[in-house]
């Protein structure tokens, strides 16, 4: 396929475009910097040079190509998020920039649409000891200071799937990537600490995520949303420790988890939230499992 990638030079478009590339398909990646065209150029795609959220300026830079498929990988995260504000500019991605790219799908021809989403829409809290399947609500309203980065996962979502597009529930990224990166710098400085009580989440390494994003593109099925993660859900509390050890860092502190109220953001994720993700529609319908099983095995955090 013909396939146009927004978001095709952030952490994980880098890995998606040379995946799609070694599978046979064709790129062309959207891109806002000459920097961005020499490095899509040099993994052997085409790039246009466009802002997802400047609407009229991305049609007129489309005019004219062709494409069978869009894979929106978008995002203005650029390491963890401590509190809310850090995620408005994704959240805006999620709801215009999506609309955008729906409008410049249908201006290339392309009869396929996959979108970047997150397993959180699912809601930060306890979900329990039982996996969450796709057919849990998703991006519930009513979630307090939640409610801006829920909005934008319905309004992601609503829209591609009224196209018949797929979206694609990642878990937390790991590996070679900026939140990582981030975590293992703060642990350097003992500055990430232990919470007590702590978490639960589902992770996904950065390579598992563009190959699970290949095989949707290539075998999922319209409006579906697939849940993707590893095998092995991590306590945050095990999950700082390994991160501190693959950085080499001094052992971290342990601290009450209200501690990490100022951060509201970081204490909702690290301590307020235990989610396991099921991804056994993901492994059915797409053929797609993990290559690492867990964070233990993947590179960076072993």
């Amino acid at each position: 396929m013909n396939v146009l990638v927004a978001g095709a030079t952030g952490t994980l478009g880098t890995v998606l475009v040379r995946r799609l590339l070694a599978a046979g398909h064709q790129v062309c990646g959207i891109t806002r910097s000459a920097t961005g065209v020499q490095k899509l150029a040099a993994a052997g795609a085409t790039a246009v040079v466009a802002d997802v959220m400047d609407r009229d300026a991305l049609l007129t830079a489309l005019d004219g190509l062709e494409a069978d498929a869009v894979v929106h990988q978008a995002t203005a995260i650029t390491g963890l998020p401590l509190f809310h504000r850090a995620l408005y500019a994704t959240d805006a991605l999620r709801e215009r920039g999506t609309a955008h790219l729906v409008e410049a799908a249908g201006l290339v021809g392309a009869r396929r649409f996959l979108t970047q989403s997150f397993f959180l829409g699912y809601g930060y809290r306890d979900h329990g000891d039982e996996p969450v399947t796709e057919d849990r609500p998703f991006a519930e309203p009513g979630q307090g200071a939640f409610d801006p980065h829920m909005r934008s996962m319905r309004a992601n979502e609503e829209q591609v799937f009224a196209t018949g597009g797929i979206s694609l529930r990642y878990g937390m990224f790991y590996g070679p990537e900026p939140t990582t990166w981030h975590l293992m710098k703060l642990a350097r400085k003992r500055l990430l600490p232990v919470p007590r009580p702590a978490g639960t989440v589902s992770l996904i390494h950065i390579d598992d995520a563009a190959a699970a994003t290949v095989a949707a593109l290539e075998r999922g099925r319209p409006g579906r949303a697939y849940n993707l993660a590893d095998d092995h859900p991590a306590r945050f509390d095990e999950y700082v420790r390994a991160l501190a050890r693959a950085a080499g860092a001094p052992v971290p502190l342990t601290v009450p988890g209200r501690l990490l109220r100022a951060t509201p953001y970081l204490h909702a994720l690290m301590v307020g939230t235990r989610l396991r993700l099921s991804t056994d529609l993901a492994r059915r319908e797409l053929g797609w499992t993990p290559a690492y099983p867990s964070y233990r095995e993947g590179p960076v955090c072993r």
